[in-house]
């Protein structure tokens, strides 16, 4: 571990030979030590010992920057978070996660290494079934009423009902404009239509005229 301030002092042959040999030790050592060197030049490089962290000085000599952790087993392992970039210096990956937010929202656009949980995460964000169950949700659920899917996840609803005129179920994505999914127009009957899947934030209600009996409402959710 050496380091120097890379300055050659006017002064008698011996001396000057130990502070250039001193000088050019700093230089093969990487300027090791646990402190920063006192002197810092643009670009210099600097091994932090006690945290095994190569650091290279930034073109303003204004603050240190990371470049890799070394291992004094395994060598040089690249750190978190490192930046994959083009010959321009844009940003085109990253080695490193990302929050679960990111993942399981589906935000980000940033390419980066993502862990088993991580996708697990974000397939259960998306998926219909997993880790849904199925709800009676009759008791909170009437005709010609819209309700709105806020789970952030895709759900399914199963609806039977009677009913003395026409009845259908639909769907919108923006609670304003619809469109008719099923449709039963059997007076009196009992009808059992197949369930039907909710995207989020979309709205859903079973809209009809005349008398409208509910029988079963069930959502998975």
């Amino acid at each position: 571990m050496s380091q120097h301030d890379f300055s050659i002092a006017n002064q008698t042959a011996s001396n000057a030979r130990t502070d250039i040999n001193n000088a050019l030790q700093a230089l093969a050592s990487m300027n090791s030590g646990a402190t920063a060197p006192s002197t810092t030049y643009a670009n210099m490089l600097w091994y932090e010992t006690d945290t095994n962290i190569l650091k290279m000085r930034n073109e303003a000599n204004s603050a240190w920057l990371n470049i890799a952790y070394i291992d004094q087993s395994n060598g040089l392992e690249i750190l978190d978070d490192t930046h994959l970039v083009n010959t321009s210096g844009t940003q085109t990956g990253l080695l490193g996660g990302q929050s679960s937010s990111t993942w399981t929202t589906g935000t980000g656009t940033t390419e980066s290494l993502v862990s088993p949980a991580q996708v697990i995460a974000a397939a259960k964000s998306v998926s219909l079934g997993w880790g849904q169950t199925w709800q009676d949700m009759s008791g909170s659920r009437t005709s010609n009423t819209a309700y709105q899917n806020t789970t952030g996840r895709p759900i399914q609803i199963s609806v039977g009902w009677a009913l003395s005129n026409v009845a259908e179920i639909k769907v919108s994505s923006d609670g304003t404009t619809y469109v008719t999914v099923t449709y039963t127009s059997y007076n009196s009957d009992y009808h059992d239509v197949a369930p039907i899947i909710i995207p989020d934030d979309h709205y859903y209600k079973l809209e009809g005229t005349g008398t409208i009996t509910i029988g079963r409402w069930a959502e998975l959710r």
